[in-house]
């Protein structure tokens, strides 16, 4: 196993100041890749996030919070204390890295913007994320995930024609911004090896919203402005014809990729495709009809029936898992990307790994999230903070 001094970000010291989702997502990557995150939190409650659902009874604190802030530090400081911006002043003259994802307006307030934090450390690499960025109208707008998916326009994409905008089950603007953060932060930190000089990263919700959709907003943009219709039946891609799409078995569900209707129909033995497996302009203009077709034909069969066949014929397709099952597989098992954190407390929760393999070998933490200021004290006596 691979020791947190080999890891790239061994040695830097990342300050954040964010809560929720999105900032915290981005130390919890830089955290994997061997940075020491040091969170700072309001000494009454902490951050926000460690009672916003899913309650672990056991450490008092979120699951969510838990998943999030795993082997970090918590510093606790009360941000209307002189005593304590002084000290915070005197941290982030130490520190590599700054995040924070306050509310427009609030981190002026205390004097920590970017031009204040750069003055105390030129070499300081500063992220802020915000729901929609530094201008415009929506500025003042909360930034939260869902009102973030609201304006983005990524809601036109999901479920079927006619059901009207569906949200991403998933809180996708806040683990994207965190996402991009990260590359940001980790390129600005290449520049000041070479520069000597920090850098100001900057991302919302909005931008990394909007970079997900560009294979589709990039056709929007160069077919006129029209939009894309969703298929009324068993949609998955707006821009695709049928056969992709997720089809109800006998016992579970089956997802089929790009496939042409000719072979498929003569694998699923369907002469009711005949008028459509040479016209392969109709696999679109006659999507919803296709699939409803090959639809009646899969419900008939187990899942496994169906592979036997597609697959060794490469057919791109696939089981459709839940948790039990994806959890339970063996090419789930193989990634080894679960792991059990603890606390000094007795706090213990499952929960997974980063990502991103370095030199073979994916990074290992074993601390659960920390209490609200349980390393106040020794990060005071450690960096002289009075």
């Amino acid at each position: 196993m691979m020791s947190e001094t080999e890891l790239p970000l061994s040695g830097l010291v990342v300050l954040d100041m964010s809560q929720f989702l999105s900032g915290p997502y981005c130390s919890l990557r830089l955290m994997d890749l061997g940075a020491r995150v040091i969170k700072v939190e309001r000494p009454d409650g902490g951050d926000l996030s460690r009672g916003l659902y899913l309650s672990d009874t056991e450490s008092g604190d979120s699951t969510i919070f838990h998943a999030i802030n795993r082997s970090k530090e918590s510093l606790a400081l009360d941000l209307k204390s002189e005593r304590d911006m002084a000290a915070l002043r005197k941290l982030i003259a130490k520190a590599d890295v700054l995040i924070q994802n306050f509310r427009p307006g609030v981190i002026e307030r205390l004097g920590l913007h970017f031009e204040a934090a750069r003055e105390i450390n030129p070499r300081l690499v500063y992220c802020s994320i915000s729901g929609y960025g530094e201008e415009g109208p929506w500025v003042g707008r909360p930034g939260q995930d869902l009102l973030a998916q609201s304006r983005s326009g990524v809601m036109w994409l999901n479920g079927d024609e006619g059901q009207g905008p569906v949200p991403f089950g998933l809180a996708i603007g806040d683990m994207l911004a965190g996402a991009a953060a990260a590359q940001g932060i980790l390129a600005a930190l290449v520049r000041r090896g070479v520069t000597g000089r920090g850098s100001h990263v900057q991302t919302s919700l909005l931008e990394a919203l909007v970079d997900l959709q560009v294979e589709v907003l990039t056709v929007h943009m160069n077919s006129g402005g029209k939009l894309p219709q969703r298929s009324g039946f068993r949609s998955a891609h707006a821009y695709l014809s049928a056969p992709y799409g997720v089809y109800a078995a006998a016992d579970g569900y089956l997802a089929i990729a790009m496939t042409p209707i000719a072979k498929l129909a003569d694998l699923l033995r369907m002469d009711e495709l005949l008028p459509y497996r040479d016209d392969p302009k109709s696999w679109f203009t006659a999507r919803d009809e296709i699939k409803r077709l090959i639809a009646e034909k899969i419900k008939t069969e187990p899942v496994d029936h169906w592979l036997s066949i597609l697959e060794p014929a490469d057919i791109w397709c696939a089981k459709v898992l839940d948790w039990p099952q994806l959890l339970s597989s063996e090419g789930f098992g193989a990634l080894d990307m679960l792991q059990t954190v603890v606390r000094d407390d007795g706090a213990s929760v499952r929960t997974t790994r980063s990502p991103i393999r370095i030199d073979g070998e994916r990074p290992k933490s074993q601390r659960a999230a920390p209490k609200v200021g349980e390393h106040t004290q020794a990060i005071w006596k450690e960096f002289r903070l009075d």
